[in-house]
């Protein structure tokens, strides 16, 4: 009897795309609540964090067979992000309907509008995850090991079978090629600030 708590993230995809549903459970078990987490962290609101869950996973169920995979850690927490970012413009977009005088709206109102903020850092990190598809399939692996499962570069030089100098090397390939995808953005110190990935 195979013990699914034990198998990796890797091998349980692979029983998924076969229509494992136990494995799928235990991918849910193991994932929901780093789901919920990050989409909390935006939201503060569990009603709306508990849809996205179950969205998003019911969303990986039915196009586990179209969809290429290759941390599921790295893409869980980017789908949420992204749902988290489709429901803050729903939030914007009501909010501006509930406005009758904008007449009483000021600039530091305006500039300081919380929903606005997250949108902007939301829409930052989706365009981070955009510039990694542009990388080779190595360096990006070896990125989204580093920079969002936080492995060390022993831990990822292990589990890749190579040596620590190629995995420096590649990191140092990645982060050049974000750093040339930013270079004319405006708020690329804020948003280096807030991902922490320099």
């Amino acid at each position: 009897m195979i013990g699914y708590e034990k198998l990796t993230d890797s091998e349980l995809w692979k029983l998924i795309k076969q229509h494992n549903e136990k494995a799928f459970r235990t991918l849910f078990d193991r994932y929901w609540s780093k789901v919920f987490t990050t989409a909390f962290k935006y939201l503060k609101d569990k009603d709306a964090c508990s849809e996205i869950v179950n969205d998003l996973f019911l969303n990986i169920w039915n196009k586990k067979n179209q969809l290429e995979i290759e941390s599921l850690q790295a893409y869980l927490t980017s789908a949420a992000r992204y749902h988290v970012y489709k429901k803050l413009k729903t939030l914007k977009k009501s909010k501006l309907e509930l406005v009758e005088n904008y007449d009483h709206l000021d600039d530091k109102s305006e500039n300081s509008n919380p929903i606005d903020d997250k949108i902007k850092y939301l829409e930052l990190e989706n365009k981070l995850d955009d510039y990694l598809k542009a990388l080779p399939k190595r360096c990006r692996e070896i990125f989204i090991m580093s920079r969002k499962e936080s492995l060390s570069n022993d831990e990822i030089a292990k589990k890749l079978n190579i040596s620590k100098r190629t995995v420096e090397n590649q990191l140092t390939h990645a982060l050049k090629h974000i750093r040339t995808c930013l270079k004319n953005n405006l708020v690329i110190l804020i948003f280096i600030k807030l991902l922490d990935i320099f």
